[in-house]
């Protein structure tokens, strides 16, 4: 692999955890402040680790996209936030010209905390709004509220007409308790009203331990029925390609100009670096997932001080595994080419010639369906059906990974 020009910061501070999420978060109050308030020794303590891990990083090649994400990475001050991007330079360098994205909560700044944002050097805001509905949002344990949203979105909109913003993302979740199609509908004109050139929507996935999880196993969630979650991703998709936007990415849609380099390079299975309580990392293909509580990150950081993880070192990193590399490609619009997927995780032409042909016809079915499409050696969703439905895809492919025989699936680096 090339060397990483990426880079992930993980800041887990955030207001409250919301109903849904399972993140490395760690909630100080809605009166969390870290410039002079309550949370302010935690953060600073947090953010003396993160440096540290920064700098016991090897050195390599310029970055040409950072994502600083969590949490709420607003919560921290502009200060905070051009120290953290004044190290990255340090260590490695950042391109002219990189994407500096920075992941913000509606109600978590004002215009002049983004003036100054941008003028640490973000570039990129991915905005979480996730509803423009008073009562979903606080079905969702959100903080901010309607209001918040949009004048949020005012703000963006006029730095990114202005030219000191070069792009923005608005978050929406899709597929929630009691949401109908009408109701779907309604949030996706707002989406498009307000003027975001790039939308990211997620399903809703209930996850142990939340407290949607807690409320599902006790009956009180009550979430749309598979045939309906599908219409209404069919629908996203048909309504979105009309206002001009192209789904790159299962979950992404962006108008010309504005996909995120940045979360392209984990779907292309380039390397990255990560860094931060509960980051992953895989900058020369191996992952490596930090801790995700703040004493197992602190002693993590400690014993790296004396050792360096092997995957963080160029010398004894594994390659990515083939299936973790086509379970990530297929999510993109253009899929993956198999072989040319197999040759970069190790394997040389007799292996592909014995072993790919039964992933291939493993997807007989779901290519008759037209839930996937063949050009030559390159696979890939169809859209809407196939993303859509792209569980039914991928799970052949982790199928297939298991039946290989002892020893071919990760051959060794040579």
């Amino acid at each position: 692999m090339s060397a990483p020009r990426s880079a992930y910061l993980h800041i887990p501070f955030c207001h409250r955890r919301c109903y849904y999420c399972d993140f490395a978060v760690v909630p100080l109050g809605d009166r969390v402040d870290a410039a002079a308030g309550p949370g302010r020794a935690s953060i600073e303590a947090y953010l003396a680790l993160l440096h540290e891990e920064i700098a016991l990083a090897p050195p390599g090649p310029p970055l040409s996209t950072v994502y600083i994400g969590g949490g709420t990475p607003s919560l921290l001050t502009p200060a905070q936030i051009e120290t953290l991007l004044h190290r990255l330079e340090d260590r490695f360098g950042v391109q002219q010209g990189a994407e500096i994205t920075l992941e913000m909560d509606p109600a978590s700044f004002d215009q002049a905390a983004l003036g100054a944002l941008l003028d640490a050097g973000v570039n990129r805001v991915s905005l979480g709004g996730q509803s423009f509905d008073d009562g979903v949002l606080t079905a969702l344990g959100r903080r901010h509220r309607r209001l918040d949203l949009l004048q949020a979105c005012d703000w963006l909109r006029a730095a990114e007409i202005d030219g000191r913003l070069w792009s923005w993302s608005l978050d929406l979740i899709r597929n929630l308790p009691g949401q109908t199609r009408s109701g779907w509908e309604e949030q996706l004109h707002e989406a498009l009203q307000v003027g975001a050139p790039h939308l990211s929507i997620y399903d809703l996935s209930v996850e142990p331990g939340t407290v949607f999880a807690w409320r599902q196993q006790r009956g009180e969630l009550d979430l749309p029925e598979e045939d309906e979650a599908v219409a209404v991703m069919e629908r996203t998709t048909e309504r979105l390609q009309q206002a001009g936007f192209c789904r790159y990415e299962i979950s992404n849609y962006a108008r010309p100009g504005h996909a995120s380099r940045h979360n392209r390079v984990y779907w292309s299975g380039a390397g990255w670096w990560g860094f931060g309580l509960g980051a992953t990392s895989a900058p020369w293909g191996q992952r490596l997932a930090r801790p995700r509580t703040r004493e197992a990150y602190g002693l993590w950081i400690a014993t790296q001080r004396q050792t360096l993880d092997p995957s963080l070192q160029a010398a004894l990193a594994e390659r990515l595994p083939l299936d973790d590399r086509l379970l990530v490609g297929l999510r993109r619009r253009e899929g993956v080419d198999l072989w040319a997927s197999a040759c970069a995780s190790g394997w040389d032409p007799s292996l592909c010639r014995r072993h790919l042909p039964d992933l291939e016809h493993r997807w007989t079915q779901a290519e008759a369906s037209g839930l996937i499409q063949r050009c030559g050696r390159r696979w890939r969703l169809s859209d809407p059906e196939g993303m859509a439905l792209s569980n039914q895809v991928l799970l052949e492919v982790v199928r297939w990974w298991e039946a290989l025989p002892s020893g071919v699936a990760v051959p060794p680096n040579p």
